[in-house]
């Protein structure tokens, strides 16, 4: 179980909160030093995600995990009115500044196929491997840390939800998310109930970018929903053209056509027609050749309607709870 430690041991360990790691919608990370020596992350809740419930299911939801491809919760602290989370170190940040950056690039193509099927089976483990169904509700390349190894962590668990393993379609009001990873039916209603398959099509947009190493969304666009490139991928395969990945080879192309067939399957509009996180780790484990490109992940049109807070259409890369 994780430790609970005192602020002024937080205070301690951060050297009074020196070295800032990165910020995100529920707080701000730190880079720290345990007694032993051992590198963590300590993470500050921000005021208005500290009262209550996200630090709860923060702590909750990861003390009972343990698995490789899930970041490690080692301690947390609550005094007062403040809350931090205490995580292991991962030395290669997040996934995000590796696969948009422009700087000369650590990732080749297989070790990027490895990265995604470690993230694969990181979810997969969150959906059946506990005693509890875990969705976590904001798969992105903000949320996957790489260690020193470049082995993947899905971390960043404050809107994730614990519901029965017997629970197909789960209660959930309004949407949780980020958009451009966010699956349709968080938003319009009559696309089908929210499930597991909402992390499977986050999944998918992952994927997309990871392969293509830009991102999915075009967030000047007029409606949130309308994601061009996975459209123009499948297009390719439809019309039988080579897509052309810069500086691969041979087998690097064929990892890449790989991920991004499962990536269409993930992302397929009707939920019932994405694969289980279990079925996708068999796809990316397999042959390729014998996969076959999906229907045409079509978008919703904009005159369903939406659900939650319109007033959070705006955000497009930061996660999003209206409940």
């Amino acid at each position: 179980m994780p430790i609970r430690y005192s602020f002024s041991e937080i205070k301690k360990m951060t050297k009074h909160f020196r070295e800032r790691l990165g910020e995100g919608g529920f707080g701000t990370v730190f880079k720290g030093t345990l007694r032993s020596g051992r590198l963590v992350a300590v993470k500050m809740l921000s005021q208005s995600k500290a009262n209550g419930q996200d630090f709860i299911n923060e702590v909750a939801t990861i003390g009972r995990i343990h698995h490789v491809n899930i970041v490690q919760l080692i301690g947390f602290c609550v005094h007062g009115s403040k809350r931090a989370l205490i995580y292991e170190f991962m030395h290669n940040g997040s996934l995000n500044k590796h696969i948009f950056s422009s700087e000369a690039n650590i990732l080749n193509y297989e070790k990027t196929y490895d990265i995604a099927l470690g993230v694969a089976r990181g979810i997969e483990y969150l959906h059946q491997g506990c005693d509890m169904q875990i969705l976590h509700f904001d798969i992105k390349p903000h949320n996957i840390l790489l260690d020193e190894n470049l082995k993947p962590k899905v971390s960043d668990f404050g809107l994730a939800k614990l519901y029965s393993v017997e629970d197909s379609i789960v209660p959930l009001t309004h949407a949780r998310g980020t958009f451009g990873y966010m699956a349709p039916e968080m938003l319009y209603k009559n696309i089908g109930g929210v499930s597991y398959k909402a992390d499977v099509y986050s999944f998918g947009m992952l994927l997309m970018e990871m392969v293509s190493r830009r991102k999915n969304l075009n967030a000047s666009t007029e409606h949130l929903s309308q994601i061009y490139f996975p459209t123009w991928i499948y297009d390719q395969f439809h019309y039988g053209k080579n897509i052309e990945i810069q500086d691969a080879t041979e087998d690097e192309r064929k990892i890449c056509k790989k991920m991004l067939i499962v990536a269409l399957w993930c992302i397929q509009l009707n939920p019932s027609d994405r694969p289980s996180m279990n079925k996708v780790v068999k796809m990316l484990e397999g042959d390729g050749e014998c996969l076959q490109v999906p229907l045409k992940p079509l978008q919703p049109t904009p005159k369903r309607e939406v659900k939650g807070d319109r007033n959070n259409s705006n955000q497009a890369s930061s996660s999003i709870q209206s409940d």
